[in-house]
């Protein structure tokens, strides 16, 4: 791994390029850091490994509330919690884990991968856990972002922000709180992602106080609750109670029922299964992979090439609409053939493929037919002490269609516990954090005044310098590996980190037109995609029908955005270094376009021909090269009495 060279990188007295103690004893002493990245999930992780590697940077510190390393891997421990992407696609480029277990490993195999990465590139001592990040402030004259971090008992940070809340009401706050801490920091990176915080309790549903059961959310789940013999009740039918409901009936769980709560049915696709089978492929890709040069990455490119050809699913036109029909026939046979007859109907979706998440799904479907498991569309309306009262009315189909002969008669049933598989609240970005930028202006306010959340390039926002967002709004992508966009949105920003860590640049800053004309491509964009045609209501978009979520382009266009950063976009404030830099890069180009020009007169006037041209030409830039080294000498010993 590429070690730390601090020596590369510009100190000055305010903005040293080490991480540093301010003021000794004083009330105001502070630590100061030059680069702080919140979040130690993937792209935190990520963003570590590339400040060491592509920079060879490594005075940073990632800040995480949780009591361990892996973000969303972290915290999802759920029964059968696996990824429903291929892992070789699920992995950072630049660490492969040719080693993989299975094709689609289990959550704890991801999570020690992650750890096995911070091992690799030594970040593991620069991630502090059982710390949250709770604000960050713009200090207009110094040039620095002010941190506030909170120092959280060790486990209380898994804990959700309402359970936190009410932990203090009941036990007060050294229940969770240990200190704050302020710090600051010249470059602020935030990594949180978006399924962090869960969806709480439906509040038109009564009778939750009155619960003598058991209920958690299946993010946050509760291995000390025994489902033994118990009557359960999943709210919810998303990727994460595909996974864990078919778990419940069989050992160790034992539940003696399993009533699943659906709102509408998903489209369910039969999950990839890889080269030669799943046998063979355990049995032998982890040697293969390790020993034959190149087959790696070639399936890598394989498997990013099937899920981009999926991008045609998604848009608005006749084109699209016609191949998401193709898609949605097939998808119903292999529904019809792995569930009861009894479900066909509320498991015939009335949108189209891809308006919601899919699931990729190897488990869910076959374990309908457990007599044990229970689906139905019929509302929860009420809890009781000890059961559920469910209905009158249906969900899905719609009530109104007398043709349907799916039940919508009131039921009351037993509930031992209630699992809530409602999913994240993924319409408030970064939440909790609070980031206030220039002028005191409060980043969660900009975006309601402007609609709904928002960034260029789902990265920055327009008066909040050195802020980089990564994998921020508008980044998401319902056909592809988000680490492949986490990994895009980290190299783009090292792009404007590196010259700032190296004394070139003081702030990077989006403009405000640049900002506003991207969020307004992007909303049009999706106005044209299933995502607001499909005729589903999905987490994608906000009760006002912002959708701040999904990137509405293919991500070869992600890809290619990020790669060429558009400068003319940003405003740039140079340090007294950056601008000689500019200015004699701009004077090199001058001297080389003027002695372009003149070498073509000269060569005019003196008669040459095809044949002697070439050696003037030699001759006119060794000149050049001459000059220009006498010029870069003089602006190398001008930068040493500048730094």
């Amino acid at each position: 791994m590429a070690s730390s060279n601090p020596l590369s990188f510009a100190s000055t007295a305010n903005n040293p390029s080490s991480i540093s103690k301010k003021n000794g004893y004083d009330a105001n002493s502070y630590t100061y850091y030059p680069v702080i990245v919140v979040g130690a999930g993937e792209t935190g992780i990520a963003m570590g490994c590339r400040l060491k590697e592509v920079l060879g940077f490594d005075q940073f510190r990632i800040f995480d509330r949780q009591e361990g390393i892996g973000g969303t891997w972290w915290i999802n421990r759920y029964p059968g919690v696996a990824c429903d992407v291929p892992a070789i696609f699920y992995s950072f480029s630049f660490s492969p884990n040719h080693k993989w277990t299975t094709f689609h490993p289990p959550g704890p195999e991801i999570v020690k991968y992650l750890q096995g990465v911070c091992e690799k590139y030594q970040i593991t001592d620069k991630i502090q856990v059982n710390t949250d990040v709770s604000q960050a402030r713009w200090l207009e004259d110094e040039e620095l972002w002010e941190v506030t971090l909170t120092h959280m008992v060790p486990g209380a940070g898994d804990l959700s922000s309402a359970d936190r809340e009410q932990k203090i009401k009941e036990h007060g706050v050294a229940s969770v709180h240990v200190k704050q801490e302020i710090v600051r920091a010249k470059i602020l990176a935030s990594a949180v992602g978006g399924l962090v915080e869960p969806r709480g309790w439906p509040e038109n549903i009564p009778g939750r106080d009155t619960f003598e059961g058991d209920m958690f959310h299946s993010a946050r789940w509760d291995y000390n609750v025994d489902l033994n013999g118990k009557d359960v009740v999943v709210v919810g039918t998303g990727c994460s109670a595909a996974q864990f409901v078919p778990k419940l009936t069989q050992k160790p769980f034992n539940a003696k029922s399993v009533t699943q709560l659906m709102r509408s049915p998903p489209w369910v696709v039969p999950r990839a299964t890889p080269p030669f089978g799943k046998q063979k492929w355990e049995k032998y890709s982890p040697k293969v992979l390790s020993t034959v040069p190149g087959l790696a990455s070639t399936l890598r490119a394989l498997l990013f090439l099937g899920a981009e050809y999926d991008w045609r699913l998604f848009g608005g036109e006749e084109y699209h609409e016609k191949e998401r029909k193709k898609l949605e026939k097939k998808l119903l046979e292999h529904m019809k053939k792995n569930v009861p007859e009894r479900y066909h109907e509320i498991l015939t979706p009335d949108y189209g493929v891809g308006c919601k998440r899919r699931i990729f799904d190897a488990t869910w479907f076959p374990g309908l037919n457990d007599p044990k498991i229970n689906l139905t569309t019929l509302p929860l309306t009420s809890v009781q002490p000890r059961g559920v009262t469910l209905g009158p009315g249906r969900s899905y189909p719609n009530p109104k269609n007398e043709e349907s002969t799916v039940p919508k008669h009131e039921v009351q049933i037993d509930a031992d516990a209630i699992i809530l598989a409602n999913g994240f609240d993924t319409t408030q970005w970064l939440h909790p954090l609070k980031v206030i930028g220039k002028g005191g202006v409060d980043l969660h306010q900009v975006w309601e005044e402007r609609g709904g959340p928002q960034a260029y390039l789902g990265t920055a926002m327009d008066g909040f310098p050195n802020f980089f967002i990564l994998f921020g709004p508008n980044t998401v992508t319902g056909h592809t590996s988000v680490i492949l966009a986490s990994e895009n949105m980290v190299n783009y920003s090292l792009k404007l980190i590196r010259q700032i860590l190296r004394g070139d640049v003081r702030t990077f800053d989006i403009k405000k037109e640049a900002e506003m004309s991207w969020t307004k491509d992007i909303q049009a964009r999706l106005k044209k995609t299933v995502w607001f045609q499909g005729g589903c209501q999905s987490w994608y978009n906000s009760p006002s029908g912002w959708n701040s979520t999904v990137y509405p382009r293919s991500q070869f266009d992600f890809i290619f955005k990020c790669m060429f950063p558009k400068w003319s976009d940003w405003n740039i404030e140079y340090t007294e270094k950056g601008l000689l830099k500019q200015r004699s890069r701009q004077l090199l180009k001058y001297l080389a376009f003027v002695v372009a020009i003149v070498g073509v007169y000269q060569a005019r006037q003196a008669g040459m021909t095809l044949f002697t041209i070439p050696e003037f030409l030699r001759q006119s830039f060794r000149s050049l090269l001459t000059a220009l080294l006498n010029i870069g000498i003089r602006v190398l010993e001008n930068l040493r009495s500048k730094v």
